[in-house]
């Protein structure tokens, strides 16, 4: 299974960005859960969002709960994290990841097996 982020950048506070994850059709999507994590420097990696693919289980932590938004489009076998009122903190490498245990879904690391390879946010 291969996962690919893309659509981090730089913004100012107060900005919005939206990335995207693109699932490999080996990914049976309508089964699983996907997340977003993101790890700034000298920081350890942290939960943002999750989704279940099969149903309408969204997850947040708090950190983000408000201000980000994680959707899908199973079709395109994709997933999304909207960002809104971006804050410094909020910069880190982003990571997507998909479980490999269908049927569960939630904010634990442990159940995310498959990685991306990180898109940058910036926020200054």
């Amino acid at each position: 299974v291969q996962l690919v982020e893309s659509g981090g950048g730089s913004v100012q506070a107060g900005g919005s960005l939206r990335l995207s994850c693109v699932a490999s059709d080996t990914y049976t999507f309508s089964t699983y859960c996907m997340g977003w994590f993101r790890q700034a420097p000298g920081k350890e990696r942290e939960v943002v969002a999750a989704i279940y693919l099969g149903g309408d289980g969204t997850f947040y932590s708090d950190s983000v709960k408000g201000r980000f938004t994680i959707s899908k489009d199973n079709v395109k076998t994709t997933i999304y994290l909207q960002m809104k009122s971006l804050k410094p903190e909020d910069t880190a490498l982003y990571y997507c990841a998909a479980a490999d245990v269908p049927f569960r879904c939630g904010l634990g690391s442990a159940l995310y097996y498959y990685w991306g390879q990180g898109t940058q946010v910036t926020v200054s």
